[in-house]
């Protein structure tokens, strides 16, 4: 069993898609064991897009993600972080295919609706910088 963090970004919110992401969630066996809806500040973002920060999208990406609430979920399950970064598909939603959460529900590579752990490395950094323990299920 591994676990990886899930965003619905700040434009999937707005649009009302936080249902049907979950409700895609659970229809692929993955189990949610942490879930919260904030409004993520900015030194929180840039933050957890450190690693972006020397990248010329880096102000755009955290403008972005602190424009409105965002859904965080840990998910949890055997192989979840392939598995969901499977189901959400490329960054960009055009290049997506069919059937993915991004090229169902993304508008473009900078608002693309969901972010997901590309690694365990980075699921175990993002999942600690965005819940405590306490947070998650056991």
């Amino acid at each position: 069993m591994e676990r990886t963090l899930a965003i619905i970004k700040p434009d999937a919110v707005a649009a009302g898609y936080i249902g049907e992401i979950i409700r895609r969630i659970e229809e692929e066996g993955l189990r949610l064991v942490g879930m919260k809806l904030i409004h993520l500040q900015i030194r929180e973002a840039e933050g957890f897009y450190y690693i972006h920060r020397d990248q010329p999208f880096f102000k755009e990406l955290v403008d972005y993600m602190t424009s409105g609430p965002s859904v965080l979920i840990v998910l949890e399950g055997v192989d979840v972080i392939n598995r969901w970064r499977k189901m959400i598909g490329p960054t960009d939603p055009q290049k997506a295919p069919r059937g993915t959460i991004r090229r169902d529900m993304g508008v473009s590579i900078g608002r693309n609706a969901v972010h997901g752990s590309d690694s365990a490395e980075s699921a175990s950094y993002e999942i600690n910088y965005l819940f405590k323990g306490t947070d998650l299920l056991s």
